[in-house]
C-alpha cells in the first residue's frame, strides 16, 4: 500500500517510516509533485491536520495522512499550541521558538507540558483522526542534538533525558507522533 504523508519534513518522514510496516510505502509531498506550502489556518491542531490531508486528497487525488503537532504548556495556558511552529514568528525557527518559550517560562515553577499530535487519515473517501499525547516538562536549557523542534527542552514523564538526547528509534516509540502513528498502523492492519 502507498500512502502520501502530507509533509516535506524529512525528520518527521523518517520518524514515521520507522513505525510503519514495510508493506506501507510512504510518499512525501515532493514525491507527488506538491511543492506549495499547504495553508495551516485552522485554530486547532485537529483542524490543521484535516486541512492538510484534505488539500492533498482534493488536489492530487491520493489516499493520504497528515499530522499537526503542538506543544501545550500548562503555565502558559496551553501556548504555544497550534502556533508551535511559528511561536516566535513566521520564519519558523526552532531555536527562536525555544528561546521565546524559555523566556516566557522564566520565574514559573509549573513547567509541565504535553506534546499533542493529531493525524488525519483520508482513505477511500473516509476520514479518521488519531491522537497521541505525551506528558512531560520543559527544562531550563537546551540539551541534545537529535530530533527537531522543541525536543532539546522537553523531557517526557518517566525519563531523565530530553527528546533530543534519545536515539530516534527510542523517541519514536514513546513520542506523541509515535503514539498517533501506532493507532494509524493498528487501523490500517
Amino acid at each position: 500500500m502507498q500512502l502520501v504523508f502530507a509533509s516535506n519534513n524529512q525528520n518527521k518522514i523518517k520518524e514515521v517510516q520507522l513505525l510503519l510496516p514495510e508493506s506501507i510505502k510512504v510518499l512525501s509531498l515532493e514525491d507527488i509533485g506538491c511543492f506549495e506550502d499547504i495553508p495551516e489556518t485552522a485554530d486547532t491542531i485537529e483542524g490543521n491536520a484535516i486541512l492538510k490531508a484534505d488539500y492533498v486528497t482534493q488536489k492530487f487525488g491520493y489516499n493520504c495522512f497528515a499530522d499537526d503537532t503542538g506543544l501545550e504548556v500548562a503555565a502558559l495556558n496551553g501556548e504555544p499550541g497550534v502556533y508551535s511552529a511559528r511561536y516566535a514568528g513566521e520564519q519558523k525557527d526552532a531555536n527562536d521558538n525555544m528561546d521565546k518559550l524559555l523566556e516566557n517560562l522564566k520565574g514559573k515553577s509549573n513547567r509541565s507540558a504535553q506534546f499533542k499530535t493529531v493525524i488525519a487519515l483520508n482513505l477511500n473517501d473516509t476520514q479518521i483522526l488519531f491522537t497521541g499525547i505525551i506528558e512531560g516538562k520543559i527544562i531550563t536549557e537546551k540539551i541534545g542534538t537529535n530530533g527537531f523542534g522543541y525536543d532539546p527542552i522537553f523531557v517526557a514523564d518517566g525519563y531523565d533525558k530530553t527528546f533530543a538526547e534519545l536515539p530516534i528509534d527510542e523517541k519514536s516509540q514513546i513520542s506523541h507522533r509515535g503514539l498517533a502513528v501506532k493507532q494509524l498502523v493498528a487501523f490500517l492492519k
